[in-house]
């Protein structure tokens, strides 16, 4: 941080102390930003009701961290400084109230949007002692015994402002867009007839920035919270969530089932992907697709290929697929080809099948991570996730039936 340089016996300086003031900001601005980044943070700030309950809400003190420059006004004998960028903090020490207004017609709703920006003013204008230079002794009031009142404070602060939409038929009424140099914070519905604001009625958007984490509550690397997906669904980013650790696998192929004096080979494994997945937002939904386990199979009928995992657009794994040249009446080869991984930062092939050896059934492909089940009498399921079936032996010329792949499965953390 740059620091003024004052003599003993030297006349002090408006500047000194105003350059004290600056260079204080912008220290405080450069580690806020090498710890919040440089994008707008909100902290506090919370919406509730008022209490008495009233057609009314209140916005609880907190702070806002948003880009701006170093001044865009002179501070008061330095000049503005318009080209430097500077991350600054507004702060409300303070609750804001607002009043809402009811839709007037029956049947109609009005979305309330609350949103935030830094706001930047110099306040508390006095009119200052002065003295006259030419005659020391003779006190001024105001710059040049003007009488001039004079700003003495410059303030940032959080600017909250509620901006109502159209009222329309309930359901159908939309939320006003954002204004430029804002953020959105809550979304509040009134309708028609209501008396007072309950808390189901106010909603935080999910592109709020809402400062999520504190720092005692941060643990390194991804592991403040995991998911699972064994079927398939939606993944919701969670609140303040950015960047996101997953890896999956794709389902394994099912096995043929034996025939007179031919064991069966295995089936394949399922691909593997691991991808670090950013710029993901709060409330973002992303479909998780999870591949299925090749059914078995029995006589005279082939057994499935497995199913392709894929965690939205990001990333994804094959399933494992079949041998051509096996078939019910010759089903001795091995499942081929295995299931590949793709778009992730990781991308590893599963296992081919084995084929079947002697009178034994050959090994099911696993997929990375996950093995195969041993072969035997008769076939056994995939290992979990993604694993090939094992193939079935024969040792007396018995028939028996192949077995099912095992599904894929995804793992999100954040």
């Amino acid at each position: 941080m740059d620091r003024n340089v004052v003599y003993p016996g030297s006349i002090p300086l408006d500047t000194d102390l105003l350059a004290l003031n600056r260079n204080t900001m912008i220290a405080l601005g450069y580690l806020a930003q090498a710890v919040l980044g440089g994008s707008t943070i909100v902290d506090g700030l919370a919406c509730s009701p008022t209490v008495p309950s009233s057609l009314g809400i209140i916005v609880s003190p907190g702070s806002i961290t948003q880009l701006s420059v170093v001044d865009a006004l002179a501070f008061g004998s330095l000049p503005a400084d318009t080209s430097d960028p500077l991350l600054k903090m507004g702060i409300n020490q303070q609750p804001t109230s607002f009043s809402l207004a009811a839709p007037t017609a029956s049947g109609q709703s009005i979305n309330y949007l609350v949103q935030a920006a830094l706001q930047e003013a110099d306040i508390n204008p006095v009119v200052l002692p002065y003295y006259n230079a030419s005659n020391p002794s003779q006190p001024y009031s105001g710059p040049g015994n003007s009488g001039a009142a004079q700003n003495t404070q410059r303030t940032q602060r959080v600017q909250i402002q509620i901006k109502a939409g159209a009222a329309a038929i309930s359901g159908t009424q939309s939320t006003p867009p954002i204004d430029n140099g804002w953020v959105g914070l809550y979304v509040v519905i009134v309708v028609y007839g209501q008396t007072a604001i309950n808390s189901s009625g106010i909603t935080t958007l999910p592109t709020a920035p809402f400062l999520a984490w504190k720092l005692p509550a941060l643990r390194p690397g991804f592991a403040s919270g995991v998911q699972t997906f064994a079927s398939s669904g939606n993944f919701v980013v969670p609140s303040g969530v950015s960047q996101l650790e997953v890896e999956l696998w794709g389902g394994g192929s099912g096995s043929y089932a034996s025939v007179a004096s031919t064991a069966s080979g295995g089936g394949s494994g399922g691909g593997y992907a691991r991808k670090r997945v950013v710029g993901v937002v709060t409330g973002q939904l992303i479909p998780v697709a999870i591949g299925i386990g090749g059914g078995a199979g029995s006589p005279g009928i082939a057994p499935g290929v497995g199913g392709t995992t894929s965690f939205g657009s990001y990333l994804s794994a094959t399933g494992g697929g079949l041998n051509a040249l096996a078939y019910p009446a010759a089903p001795q080869n091995g499942a081929y080809p295995p299931g590949v991984g793709i778009g992730g930062d990781i991308n590893i092939t599963g296992s081919a099948g084995q084929n079947a050896i002697g009178i034994q059934g050959g090994l099911g492909g696993g997929a990375p991570m996950s093995g195969s089940q041993s072969s035997g009498t008769f076939g056994l399921p995939g290992c979990f996730p993604g694993g090939g079936a094992s193939g079935p032996g024969n040792p007396s010329g018995t028939v028996y039936a192949g077995a099912a792949g095992a599904y894929g499965l995804v793992v999100v953390r954040w």
